[in-house]
């Protein structure tokens, strides 16, 4: 049988829908959601903001879905357009038809994007979905104007193997006592409130197909020929911050690195704000430049 992610009955589908509605009363914008057919299913992207600038993308974490952009979306639905999708074979609203794995990430964005009628965005992607963007920047090079990518687990580092121990013991025994000790050690500084910890409780819930992030090789690095942005914490457990810094600046053309002191992988929650001024500057500087040669112009700060 075809690996298709599905939700493993009608009460998880139906668990799922219930928190992710509640959770959707608090997106802080107007927003619609858009159906955009793809040869790998129907997915769902949310749509918010104006602009006339060229659109962000933003591709969401393991578990999680378009609604974890909520408290940062005001900040980039300012002046431009977002779309925020809900990936294919995850948890989430998108409904898969076939498969997919890292090397059909581009193919699946481009279609979407093609659906969307757009022809460049500024890409962003956190932890899993880093992985996701970056693998869809190795092929889809054309269609991205930047390339942001927060704590990319497993791409430029391995993550611990006492980590990866701790995560395989939850999955195994999912309470909510072992849930919350797993959210303090992997976030310290993050509390979800009780409608997020209903909504990571739902998602384990559906059955995911699309595995998990390998390790990018040194050439595989150096075909993201797009000026990228690696936003990192000091005291991330999931990624070597001083090693993926020193991968990317040997193999990317053009990249930019930010460790942030004293915040862990989530960072985008503990430091919302700096995070996101960060990747909108950065996004800021190549909106009108042909970034699939970047490496071969100079710009001004």
């Amino acid at each position: 049988m075809a690996k298709i992610g599905r939700f493993k009955n009608d009460a998880a589908r139906e668990e799922y829908l219930r928190t992710y509605r509640e959770l959707e009363k608090q997106w802080p914008v107007s927003s619609e959601m858009l159906d955009i057919p793809t040869s790998f299913g129907m997915t769902k992207v949310r749509k918010s903001g104006a602009g006339q600038g060229i659109p962000f993308v933003l591709m969401h974490s393991l578990g999680g879905n378009s609604l974890m952009w909520r408290h940062v979306i005001e900040d980039f639905a300012r002046d431009h357009v977002v779309y925020a999708p809900e990936m294919i074979g995850a948890p989430g609203l998108s409904v898969q038809t076939a498969p997919i794995d890292e090397t059909k990430f581009g193919a699946w964005l481009g279609e979407v994007l093609d659906g969307l009628g757009v022809e460049r965005v500024h890409l962003v992607g956190y932890s899993q979905g880093a992985w996701q963007a970056m693998a869809v920047a190795t092929t889809q090079q054309a269609r991205l104007a930047s390339l942001s990518v927060v704590e990319p687990s497993g791409t430029l580092t391995k993550i611990k193997w006492s980590l990866l121990w701790t995560m395989l013991r939850v999955g195994a025994r999912p309470t909510d006592k072992n849930l919350r000790a797993m959210n303090a050690r992997l976030n310290p500084g993050v509390t979800l409130t009780d409608a997020e910890f209903a909504g990571v409780k739902a998602a384990l819930g559906y059955a995911p197909t699309i595995g998990y992030p390998k390790m990018f090789t040194d050439e595989r690095l150096a075909t993201i020929t797009t000026p990228t942005l690696l936003l990192l914490g000091s005291e991330s457990l999931v990624v070597d911050p001083q090693l993926a810094e020193q991968r990317v600046r040997d193999n990317l053309p053009t990249c930019e690195v930010e460790i942030f002191p004293g915040v862990g992988h989530g960072l985008f929650y503990q430091i919302s704000r700096q995070v996101t001024a960060r990747i909108l500057d950065f996004a800021r500087r190549y909106e009108h430049i042909d970034a699939r040669h970047a490496e071969q112009l100079t710009y001004p700060d």
